[in-house]
């Protein structure tokens, strides 16, 4: 399995989609997330050691949507708790100071607090 993360994850209050960009397909949803990494649940395994270029819808503000894109490295997956599901560790790639932003706005409005 990967090393040991340095920041601990914080879990969404709600599961947000995840999309792969140009296929607009969506791969699953994003259950827990620092400014480096998140882990997506997914009814299929998604592959180790790929780069994923993905596609987060961040705010729905009415007719308007705002997508933050961003490339992640898979570094593992294994099968979820529930069993029906795969959980799979990325690490976020070359984000800029504004991918970081809104990733940080993330934790604080859907991370659960404790």
């Amino acid at each position: 399995m990967y090393e040991k993360r340095k920041q601990n994850r914080r879990h969404l209050i709600y599961y947000l989609t995840i999309i792969e960009q140009g296929t607009d397909i969506p791969i699953g949803f994003v259950v827990d997330v620092t400014k480096h990494g998140i882990m997506i649940m997914s009814s299929m395994p998604l592959a180790v050691g790929r780069t994923y270029h993905l596609k987060l819808l961040v705010n729905e503000d009415g007719a308007e949507k705002k997508y933050l894109l961003f490339d992640a490295s898979s570094k593992w997956c294994q099968k979820s708790p529930n069993s029906d599901f795969y959980d799979t560790g990325f690490e976020l790639l070359n984000l800029d100071a504004s991918a970081f932003g809104e990733i940080d706005a993330i934790i604080d409005e859907l991370g659960f607090k404790g």
